[in-house]
């Protein structure tokens, strides 16, 4: 039962029509648990107030669903202003995006664009853009242009892989001679048991295989996990073979865990949250829902209360 919730859920995550009705309806009706409100002011004070607890954020400004060219730039345009934002306020977050809102399933060139606008201004204020992976349908062609910006931008850019990809392993040898910072996910997409391991424990074992592999390359791991046996793992991990601190964080999403993460901070990790922002929340609020249909109820609770 919990499986075929799941499947539905993640189902709907990409109905444009149930999208547009949630815009409408406006964060009221559960999803304020896990996103930081629909302006870049509520998203910093957020922050603000992470940072006081010794937490570190990446901020994103959420979108999905764009079908034209004016749509992509104006994404572009709430990036850059959300880097602006961190610089100025001097909160410590840098920023998570998605090649899709940036108008990738329009033209490649027009979110090549897009991305070196943003990527410029990281530059300038010494900030940090990570791309995350989307679903498999666009996994091939962000690995390209992560590459590709990899070479130009540096440090600047980082990228991320999911476990439950049969491909995963061989995506993180190839990065390897790139040096990169990458955060490593279980997966939070529907996909096809052809490309993907359909069983939980499959995904698990391949999740701490390749974090342990890309902290033995010597590379940055950004771990993005609430799995507490993940965590103690890559903590046991680390100790056993010497890999200082300052090489790895964990990550979680806001509204997620909370206590986890400040105890994590309270220890001396790096501990950052992913802090969404925007309207259009949709299909992101439903990934979190399927991730765990438990939460189901709590959207109905708040839906009825005063």
């Amino acid at each position: 039962m919990e499986q075929l919730m799941r499947n539905a859920l993640l189902f709907l995550s990409k109905n444009r029509l149930a999208n547009q009705a949630a815009k409408k309806w406006g964060l009221r009706f559960g999803a304020s648990r896990f996103v930081a409100g629909e302006t870049i002011e509520s998203a910093i004070q957020v922050v603000r107030e992470l940072n006081r607890q010794g937490i570190a954020a990446t901020l994103d400004h959420l979108g999905e669903f764009v079908f034209s060219e004016e749509e992509a730039i104006e994404s572009a345009d709430y990036c850059i202003r959300t880097l602006d934002a961190i610089h100025e306020s001097g909160v410590n977050s840098n920023l998570s995006l998605k090649l899709t809102q940036l108008g990738l399933d329009i033209s490649k060139d027009l979110c090549m664009k897009n991305m070196r606008r943003i990527l410029d201004r990281a530059k300038e204020h010494g900030n940090f853009v990570r791309i995350d992976m989307e679903d498999y349908a666009h996994n091939e062609v962000t690995m390209e242009i992560f590459k590709e910006l990899r070479r130009e931008y540096g440090e600047t850019i980082g990228l991320v892989l999911q476990a439950y990809l049969y491909k995963v392993e061989k995506d993180l040898d190839e990065l390897n001679s790139f040096k990169p910072n990458l955060r490593l996910v279980k997966g939070a997409y529907k996909e096809s048991p052809e490309v993907a391991f359909p069983n939980k424990e499959d995904v698990d074992k391949n999740f701490i295989k390749i974090i342990e592999k890309h902290l033995l390359y010597g590379n940055y791991a950004a771990v993005a996990t609430h799995d507490e046996k993940v965590i103690e793992h890559v903590k046991k991990f680390v100790k056993e073979h010497n890999i200082p601190n300052s090489q790895f964080e964990f990550q979680m999403l806001y509204g997620i865990r909370t206590q986890m993460q400040q105890q994590l901070a309270k220890e001396g990790y790096t501990m950052r949250v992913y802090v969404p922002y925007g309207n259009d929340w949709y299909g992101y609020f439903m990934r979190r829902l399927a991730e765990r249909p438990a939460n189901v109820g709590f959207v109905l609770k708040s839906m009825f209360k005063k």
